[in-house]
């Protein structure tokens, strides 16, 4: 007679699936909250907005700061569908116009946890390193982009184009344009257009 089956690995791959569930909310809920505007959710208001106990979220996150590490890092994969590389032999205006859309996409979407991001960032390392991560591949992107027009441009001007075509197309000046200047996504989107154009002294067509 064979011996009974064991149901161990089955109780065990539950706790797993479980412990993932509860996790995975936590983390929706802390992005759901900060999506509604409330750039400093805290624990207490991500646990009920994830329908779990306090005890739980913190079984899963030491701190807020793990919690927002995560939900950064869950951003960027929930963001990886607008990541699409443009190719760099495209015609100037075709490649302005698809990277300006891309960017301003993404830029409106990453507001609200990008808000939060900041308000953490000078007290957490794991927080400012993310932020310095995404920064330092949307600049490589940019110059990638267009090395063309920078390459044409001289030494000591394409030194200070450089740096500005990468803060005309970041986050902080979407900001600007979008919550100080009151602008609309699609003007917002226009003027890093007519920005970039004028860095690489290109015409309009």
């Amino acid at each position: 007679m064979l011996p009974p089956m064991s149901t161990a690995p089955a109780r065990i791959d539950g706790r797993t699936e479980r412990s993932r569930k509860t996790r995975d909310a936590v983390v929706t809920a802390f992005i759901s909250l900060i999506d509604k505007g409330n750039v400093r959710p805290t624990a207490k208001q991500v646990s009920e907005e994830a329908g779990v106990s306090l005890r739980s979220v913190f079984q899963h996150f030491a701190d807020l700061e793990s919690l927002l590490a995560e939900a950064a890092d869950r951003q960027v994969a929930r963001l990886r569908h607008v990541f699409v590389r443009i190719p760099a032999d495209l015609p100037f205006a075709e490649r302005l116009e698809r990277f300006a859309a891309a960017r301003a996409s993404v830029l409106e979407e990453i507001t609200p946890v990008r808000r939060a991001a900041l308000l953490q960032a000078p007290f957490s390392a794991e927080v400012s390193r993310r932020l310095k991560w995404v920064r330092d591949l949307n600049r490589d992107e940019a110059e990638r982009l267009f090395a063309s027009e920078l390459i044409s441009l001289g030494t000591a001007e394409r030194a200070l184009a450089a740096p500005a075509l990468h803060a005309a197309a970041e986050w902080d000046n979407w900001e600007t344009l979008r919550h100080h200047e009151g602008l609309s996504p699609g003007d917002a989107k226009q003027v890093m257009s007519h920005t970039v154009r004028a860095l690489l002294r290109k015409e309009e067509d």
